[in-house]
């Protein structure tokens, strides 16, 4: 009986040793697994580009100067993911590259019209609309009381910015029965005395004139081809290299059908003051990346003075996938490119371009800086340099070579990078993110490309990496590409690689940003 109750007891003893064997077995599972989630969790918050502080960004609102500062508004939304609409959220910053958040200037749906989509505001300085000398005056649109009609509204501010007030719950441009009728851009013409307004009409812009900011008359169309509906047109004045003055028409516009891209078109013309004639028909690109979307360029603190450069800047991402960046887990989608300085340029073929160049203030926020003076490279070269947030300069010669670059954010066992480089085989410059991680899930929109000469057998090379985005500038900015990455944290090398020939690069600076 004895011996019974012992067998019976060790069985007890046995089974419970096995229950806790399996409940901390289960423990450590579960707390590896807390653990590992934890440590995938990356932070992709950018280190030198804008990003919006939590939620949703997308359209940017032309920055304006005054009391010091520059004044940026854009498209927020506080309810994303889970609600729609947009209003306008207000950042200042002294030198375009660090900024301070200002909060909601403009909620959406606190009238009968809807959400704030995008406009563009000027400081009034002579009263024309009669808020007061100085008031800021915004034209936005809004879908209007019947939520299906885009029309243009007027929004005022009496304490420099920081709170506007609708001036009616009327439009002051009414929907002339077309589906798309969004996004004015106001300037004020100095030779002709009065404001002017240029908005997205589906394929077209329309021209409006106004002394007073409220009472608008339309004086003429431009007509675009093949580039589909255009959005956030801009137009202004600039002083060429040659000393002639010319007026540019843009347009974030749809070049895909065609073979262009995705971002910011553009015309070197004359307006008269009722509309606009290009100097030629078809449109030239500011960026041939996936990632430059609804930009706005704007006047420098004394633009008054100096018409031969401009600023711009742009929403980095894509309808396409506008979803899919992983920078949700951080609780946030929406960043803007650094701020570029723009300057216009005649070019061999007595053509205009638009040229771009990274802001010079961006320089200040260097913290260390690795130079070689030349290296050869046949095949690839790894640098014993890392980082992921830097700017990186080189010049590159060549003679026979098919396809020369650097590859960037590149992992420890070079599967993972990005390539930045000119395949002469094919005479384009590109940037390939197929690679690395990226936002595009169809897999289409991996490698951006431009026309290159190859018969210049060099190239100059900029490039300005993040965390989660990579610039570049050729030959002092003819080409830019603006395209988001999203490679593995611990990726950070650096790579050169000449395939089918020998190439030099020269005077290879990488300016590392912390």
């Amino acid at each position: 009986m004895k011996r019974k109750k012992l067998k019976l007891l060790t069985i007890l003893m046995i089974f419970t040793v096995i229950i806790l064997i399996v409940l901390l077995s289960l423990y450590i599972q579960n707390n590896s697994t807390i653990k590992s989630t934890t440590t995938k969790k990356q932070n992709y918050r950018e280190v030198y580009h804008f990003t919006v502080p939590n939620k949703w960004k997308n359209d940017p609102q032309r920055p304006v100067f005054f009391d010091g500062e520059y004044h940026y508004y854009y498209l927020y939304n506080k309810d994303y993911p889970n609600g729609n609409g947009t209003e306008w959220r207000q950042a200042t910053s002294k030198d375009l590259v660090t900024w301070k958040d200002e909060g909601v200037c403009i909620p959406k749906y606190t009238n009968e019209n809807g959400d704030i989509w995008s406009g563009s505001f000027v400081v009034d300085a002579q009263n024309t609309a009669g808020f007061g000398k100085g008031a800021i005056v915004a034209i936005v649109t809004q879908p209007s009381a019947s939520m299906d009609k885009q029309e243009q509204f007027l929004w005022y501010s009496t304490d420099r910015g920081r709170t506007f007030k609708p001036y009616s719950n009327q439009p002051i441009i009414p929907n002339p029965c077309t589906k798309d009728f969004r996004d004015p851009k106001i300037i004020w013409d100095f030779k002709n005395n009065k404001w002017v307004m240029v908005l997205a009409e589906g394929t077209k812009i329309g021209f409006y004139e106004s002394y007073n900011l409220k009472n608008w008359q339309h004086t003429g169309d431009f007509f675009t081809n093949n580039i589909g509906i255009v959005e956030c047109p801009d137009i202004f004045m600039m002083q060429s290299n040659d000393g002639n003055y010319k007026w540019i028409l843009g347009t974030s516009a749809n070049g895909k059908v065609s073979g262009e891209p995705n971002t910011y078109a553009y015309w070197v013309g004359n307006y008269d003051g009722k509309k606009f004639i290009a100097d030629i028909s078809t449109p030239k690109w500011l960026d041939y990346g996936f990632d430059w979307y609804a930009a706005v360029t704007f006047e420098s603190e004394n633009q008054s003075k100096n018409l031969k450069k401009r600023y711009a800047l742009a929403w980095m991402n894509n309808w396409d996938y506008a979803n899919n960046t992983p920078t949700i887990q951080n609780r946030f989608n929406g960043m803007d490119s650094i701020v570029r300085e723009i300057t216009l340029s005649k070019q061999k073929d007595n053509t205009y371009s638009l040229l771009s160049k990274p802001i010079k203030r961006i320089e200040n926020i260097t913290t260390s800086i690795d130079q070689f003076k030349q290296i050869s490279v046949k095949g690839l070269k790894h640098l014993k340099v890392q980082g992921k947030a830097y700017q990186l300069d080189t010049d590159i010669n060549w003679v026979d070579a098919k396809n020369v670059g650097i590859r960037l954010r590149e992992s420890l066992d070079k599967k993972r990078h990005i390539d930045v480089g000119i395949f002469t085989e094919g005479k384009y410059s590109y940037v390939n993110r197929a690679y690395t991680g990226n936002p595009d899930k169809s897999k289409k929109y991996v490698e951006s490309r431009a026309p290159f000469d190859i018969n210049n057998k060099k190239v100059h090379l900029r490039i300005f990496v993040d965390k989660v985005s990579v610039e570049v500038f050729i030959d002092d900015g003819k080409i830019t590409y603006s395209n988001e990455v999203f490679p593995r944290p611990e990726d950070k090398g650096i790579t050169l690689f000449s395939i089918k020939g020998k190439a030099v690069f020269k005077n290879i600076t990488i300016k590392h940003i912390d």
